[in-house]
């Protein structure tokens, strides 16, 4: 923009877009790992104007990073306008269940099925940082190494429909899963890595029958723990006294 002096200056209104994008984006990205670490409880309440001072930024930023994780299935927006973190539907795990498995075992056969070692070296980079984070007893980097593990096979496996079907799965799951580590006190047991290098090497040596048996019983251990959690706290619930 001229100045009326021949200088060129920058233009303040893009200035300012810029500073609120990454406003919205770091706001994003803390609220987000709050609620996947469960830090921010199913339900508990998100105001923004609470969160604008939390943050030391207007509300503009706050409520567009709101909206983005409404779109992420992380936030609800209620009729009387509160929002709030999005509850686990309990309810309906049996069906997300039934389809994370179906996509476990067609994904992971696909891979299989496919020759080149081309994206070996991004699978086995992805395993390399969830076998990183179990050592660490790091539930919010297991949680996104193993994301990212299971996508880069489902992107191995060439169906672009079953990878963002199962990448829709996996991230609606990401407090499922951090459940599913909280019943180890996040010491993951060094067995569930080695699942992960077995299923590596039956890709890697095109072992269909190998690479289906194994996603079964990777996706039904998983499964059998949280549906065993769920249970338990089900129970612990039923027998607290009537106040």
């Amino acid at each position: 923009m001229d100045d009326g002096t021949g200088a060129e200056t920058e233009n303040p209104k893009g200035e300012g877009h810029r500073a609120r994008g990454s406003g919205t984006e770091s706001v994003y990205k803390a609220l987000r790992h709050e609620i996947l670490t469960m830090e921010r409880a199913p339900g508990s309440p998100l105001d923004e104007t609470r969160l604008s001072e939390h943050f030391g930024m207007s509300r503009t930023p706050i409520r567009e990073a709101l909206l983005r994780l409404t779109s992420d299935g992380l936030v609800t927006s209620l009729p009387n306008r509160n929002t709030i973190v999005a509850v686990i539907d309990f309810s309906g795990l049996p069906t997300y269940f039934e389809a994370l498995c179906l996509m476990y075992r067609v994904t992971t056969r696909g891979a299989a099925q496919r020759s080149g070692d081309a994206w070996m070296v991004e699978i086995t980079r992805h395993q390399q940082a969830f076998a990183r984070a179990v050592e660490a007893q790091d539930a919010f980097a297991m949680i996104e190494a193993n994301r990212e593990f299971h996508v880069a096979i489902a992107e191995r496996a060439g169906n672009p429909y079953y990878t963002a079907f199962f990448a829709r799965l996996l991230d609606e799951g990401r407090r499922i899963l951090r459940l599913y580590y909280s019943t180890f006190d996040d010491r993951l047991p060094r067995r569930y890595v080695e699942e992960h290098e077995k299923i590596i090497e039956a890709i890697r040596s095109s072992d269909v029958e190998e690479a289906d048996r194994l996603s079964i019983a990777h996706a039904d251990q998983i499964v059998r723990q949280i549906q065993d959690y769920v249970a338990r706290n089900i129970k612990a619930a039923a027998e607290l006294p009537d106040l």
